[in-house]
């Protein structure tokens, strides 16, 4: 291993790959060594194409083939885009290789294949990490501060979030989110994990006791062996009274915010996931009073904004540069965190057993 950077391999040429591609470049710790596909001249035209927008010096090799790229000594970590239905294959292997392993969400097809392929991460010694990026920007410090304060919201009684966006009707008739083989879950899995995650990171990763869940449309495409969820909806009941409401749909316009709502006030995130073009993110803290004074009643917002200097995209403080960097750092350090492999999997049992409720007709699922 490089003493001053971790080295990374890609496997498989997926859209999102171009965007960490940028994100490792602007790491400061990390570089791409290699990018493999099942068709080398297809990692080579990805190579050639990222070079044209963010070179990397010295050029990165093409592999054809994931094993090809597993088997080089000048990769550390690799960093894993495929189909949810073909992940548990590479991830297993790349740990079986001595990779440390970076893996796209959802993580696995069940919560016993992440156990799986956490089990063979953790033999090997080597870091696991989902690539929820949001995870790592500087505002969610904050956002926890202002949970446990115990002024800006209170006692937390209510989390709902909603992710989704409009498909356009190429992406209903041939995209990989509407195969059952390649990703089982559809939308639950492409954006409930986001959903999903953001409650279990309010309530300090503590598990719902219970879940229930509602398939609100499905679709497949044409060579699907099942429909998969186009429009999601669930809810969490936590120890305590806390509850949780998620929405996700591939049928309804972009749409991204998370409030958690409590005894003294609300807290908003109106771009949890993606942030909105810019140089800062913010949260609202809203306070509200209501006064009645004879016949006159008023409604007070006091609404307070938080904000972090931060770089929306494609900046060296971006969220996507962060996850990267902070999984470099880890790497660098000979010190995996095990911790992030077990958000991961409580995230993937909540999206199981909502998905289970789902197709039993909305049955609560225990935990």
């Amino acid at each position: 291993m490089s003493e001053q950077l971790c080295r990374w391999g890609i496997l498989g040429t997926a859209g999102i790959a171009r965007k960490n591609w940028l994100a490792i470049r602007n790491t400061g710790n990390g570089r791409v060594t290699a990018v493999a596909s099942r068709d080398g001249d297809r990692a080579f035209r990805f190579i050639d194409e990222c070079q044209r927008e963010a070179p990397v010096d010295p050029r990165p090799h093409a592999c054809e083939g994931y094993e090809t790229l597993l088997e080089r000594d000048d990769v550390d970590a690799v960093y894993i885009p495929l189909p949810t239905g073909l992940r548990k294959e590479w991830v297993i292997r790349a740990a079986e290789a001595g990779k440390h392993v970076m893996c796209e969400k959802p993580c696995a097809a069940s919560a016993a294949d992440l156990s799986e392929m956490l089990a063979a991460c953790n033999e090997r010694n080597v870091q696991f990490m989902d690539g929820v990026m949001y995870m790592h920007s500087a505002r969610m410090p904050k956002v926890r501060e202002a949970l446990d304060d115990g002024e800006s919201v209170g006692r937390i009684r209510r989390i709902a979030s909603h992710f989704s966006f409009c498909a356009p009707e190429d992406f209903l008739a041939g995209n990989i989110r509407v195969s059952s083989a390649l990703e089982p879950q559809g939308c639950l899995g492409d954006l409930g994990w986001y959903t999903i995650r953001f409650s279990l990171f309010v309530m300090n990763y503590a598990l719902p006791v219970r879940v229930r869940g509602k398939i609100l449309s499905e679709y497949g495409r044409p060579d699907s062996p099942e429909s998969v969820p186009t429009e999601f909806s669930g809810e969490l009941f936590f120890d305590g009274g806390v509850s949780a409401a998620f929405y996700n749909s591939f049928l309804t316009e972009h749409q991204q915010y998370a409030t958690v709502s409590g005894s003294k006030g609300c807290l908003t995130v109106s771009d949890f996931v993606l942030p909105v073009c810019g140089n800062e993110l913010a949260f609202t803290v809203e306070n509200s009073v209501f006064a009645i004074r004879g016949c006159d009643f008023t409604m007070e917002s006091h609404p307070q904004r938080h904000s972090v200097r931060e770089y929306s995209h494609s900046h060296p403080s971006s969220q996507e540069t962060n996850l990267f960097r902070n999984f470099g750092d880890l790497v660098l350090r000979g010190a995996p965190d095990r911790t992030w492999g077990e958000i991961a999997l409580k995230t993937q049992r909540v999206m199981d057993a909502c998905l289970r409720s789902a197709r039993e007709g909305g049955v609560e699922v225990e935990l």
